[in-house]
């Protein structure tokens, strides 16, 4: 089979294998955004409080309903679905209906904090305007779950192109697609939030990172690059910045190692990191004219839990504080299951040994992981979901890491060393 035709066996093959579990993938920040949707969709403010409660209550009670068939003591007794999701839906609507009643209505999500929490999913019309179109034509359930396979099936197939572009053989970067899958990446990615769509934008700026190093399509990667931060922007603006920088950060290291060693820095390094930085300046610009939550806002959200004790007076020292005890235990747990780190070195090393300068711009978007991380340095938060980004490394990194070993390599377009020259500068 050709190429293309692999790529979408694996997408397939993935997408079926997500049919087993339809319910059961939403987060907490599920239903803030579901309701934007609903509400970008035209529905009333009383009807989109409605289907999102009835959706999460659902979903509270199809779990529980899958728990108790394997409870070893209660297995034999009454379905407690009915029960969970009446409990479910009488608890949502205490929180929601007198704030709906006090006329806490004038965003696009259900009230369900005050509006101080709420202004920072109010900032995030991505997610939801990406919904409203799988919502609008299967409804709440089957519309998350299809939205997310389209995302989680994009991841794979953006990660086989870098690493097609990297001339990587085809073999090859089909790993690489299948490793997005079968890492936490794909998991991640179906579930109903930002992060399956953060990570496609952030591999779409990896490609075009790789498309402007070829020099021959820099103008088509230079326009993937801008148009994936201000995607990034409209998504969740912090990883808009973050990136802006990392890419930035990424160039200027690369152009000052060439020049110790008496190279040129390259015109297409230049011109990533001049674009980094430009899309992180505009983040910042448009962040502060559209008032959106700043850094001490988000702080502010974190060490008063969500905002429901007073806010701290100087809550720096605090924060720092806590980040140092937060990456001393999630070293402790990285030592205890060593895979995630064993994972991103063999990443890192097949990225700066065998990528070039792609391999560069691929640590840095990787990166972007950790600085997620780190502004929420919150050991119990859901899912470990934050520092997913950082999953990236290995999906790229490890198939450029085997190409050495991979036997029978079919000599292919953009394969040979000129090539390979062009992808390093």
């Amino acid at each position: 089979m050709r190429p293309r035709t692999w790529v979408l066996v694996l997408a397939a093959v993935f997408a079926a294998l997500q049919v087993a579990n339809v319910t059961g993938r939403a987060s907490p920040d599920t239903k803030n955004y579901l309701s934007y949707a609903l509400s970008l969709s035209g529905g009333s403010e009383r009807g989109v409080a409605a289907a999102t409660i009835d959706h999460v209550c659902a979903e509270k009670a199809a779990k529980a309903r899958r728990d108790q068939r394997v409870d070893v003591v209660r297995f034999h007794r009454a379905d407690p679905a009915e029960r969970v999701g009446a409990e479910c839906r009488e608890r949502e609507w205490r929180v929601v209906e007198p704030r709906l009643a006090a006329g806490q209505t004038d965003g696009h999500t259900v009230p369900y904090m005050t509006d101080r929490f709420m202004r920072i999913f109010e900032a995030r019309p991505g997610y939801p305007a990406f919904l409203v179109p799988f919502v609008a034509a299967l409804g709440v359930t089957w519309g998350l779950w299809a939205a997310s396979v389209v995302i989680a099936c994009a991841g794979g197939v953006l990660a086989f192109l870098v690493l097609r572009t990297m001339s990587v053989p085809v073999p090859l970067a089909l790993t690489g697609q299948a490793l997005y899958y079968v890492l936490p990446c794909g998991t991640t990615a179906m579930r109903p939030m930002t992060e399956g769509l953060l990570m496609a934008l952030t591999l779409a700026a990896v490609w075009g990172c790789a498309l402007v190093l070829r020099e021959r399509r820099a103008r088509a990667g230079l326009g993937l690059v801008a148009g994936s931060l201000l995607a990034l922007f409209a998504v969740k603006h912090s990883q808009a910045l973050f990136l802006g920088l990392c890419l930035a950060a990424a160039g200027a290291l690369i152009a000052a190692r060439r020049l110790r060693r008496g190279r040129p820095p390259g015109r297409g390094v230049r011109a990533l990191a001049v674009v980094g930085l430009a899309g992180a300046v505009l983040t910042m610009v448009l962040a502060r004219l559209l008032d959106y939550p700043s850094a001490s806002d988000s702080v502010q959200d974190l060490l008063t839990g969500h905002f429901a004790r007073p806010d701290r007076e100087d809550p720096w020292p605090e924060f720092w504080r806590l980040q140092g005890s937060f990456w001393v235990e999630w070293l402790r747990r990285q030592a205890w299951e060593p895979l995630f780190v064993a994972a991103l070195g063999a990443g890192a090393w097949g990225a700066l040994r065998r990528g070039g300068a792609a391999g560069g711009f691929l640590v840095a978007a990787a990166f972007t992981g950790f600085l997620t991380q780190a502004a929420h340095p919150d050991i119990n938060i859901w899912g470990e979901r934050l520092i997913v980004l950082a999953w990236l490394l290995p999906v790229v990194g490890v198939p450029l890491l085997l190409e050495p070993v991979v036997p029978g390599r079919v000599a292919l377009p953009a394969q040979g060393h000129a090539d390979r020259a062009r992808v390093s500068n």
